[in-house]
């Protein structure tokens, strides 16, 4: 059997906004920045709904996105937040989104682990080469609410894949530490995190230079099975 081998990026874009303010739309910017890193998977959250089928385009990507918060009447919000990022912050709605590289994507699905007072989703995908991989953003300053999201989300996912060898569940996991049954953890920085079952780490995470965009920093992890 060939050796696999997966190049896994979690990034929160903080949605589309740079520190310190840049006071514009940093679409292009964001674009660029991911596009020139060498992953096979992104997990990305707090995305502006509009971005990922750019994102995808520019990065030589297959894309799904889950839709998350603050979405009604999203038009207006579209515009909005494309000339008031900053002011607009999180009220320009948002997503998060799965990017894929080099194979097609066979299967999407969906979670929702909160209604109130904020939407939390689980969303994932399976690749044509078999490998599941999931996304999630869990709540923020509250830990029980975000491991209890994990803890859901760690086992939906491993229920998804119906005993697939490789699994991978990352994103922004808003706390610092933590352990997923079934998952072994395979890097993270900070509350950003990346979670593997059937494959093994090469090495430790990486933070990758995105200069000001966003306030978190992006975490590469390399894993093989």
């Amino acid at each position: 059997m060939a050796r696999v081998r997966l190049a896994v990026l979690t990034w929160n874009l903080y949605h589309g906004r740079a520190v310190p303010p840049a006071g514009r739309n940093l679409l292009p910017a964001f674009a660029a920045t991911l596009s020139g890193w060498d992953w096979d998977l992104a997990l990305l959250q707090e995305v502006p709904p509009w971005w990922p089928p750019e994102l995808a385009r520019t990065a030589g990507a297959d894309q799904r996105l889950a839709m998350t918060s603050r979405n009604q009447l999203l038009p207006l919000r579209r515009v909005l937040a494309t000339r008031w990022p900053d002011p607009m912050r999180s009220g320009g709605g948002g997503c998060n989104a799965i990017l894929v590289r080099g194979v097609a994507i066979a299967e999407h699905r969906c979670l929702r682990l909160r209604r109130f007072p904020e939407g939390r989703w689980l969303h994932g995908v399976r690749l044509s080469s078999g490998i599941w991989a999931a996304n999630l953003h869990g709540t923020a300053h509250d830990s029980a609410r975000a491991a209890e999201e994990a803890a859901r989300a760690g086992a939906a996912t491993l229920s998804w894949t119906e005993g697939a060898l490789e699994t991978v569940l990352g994103g922004d996991f808003n706390l610092r530490r933590l352990e997923l049954e079934g998952f072994e953890h395979a890097g993270g920085h900070d509350v950003d995190h990346v979670f593997a079952a059937g494959l093994k780490p090469i090495g430790g995470a990486q933070t990758l230079d995105r200069g000001s965009l966003s306030d978190h920093a992006p975490v590469m992890v390399r894993l093989e099975g």
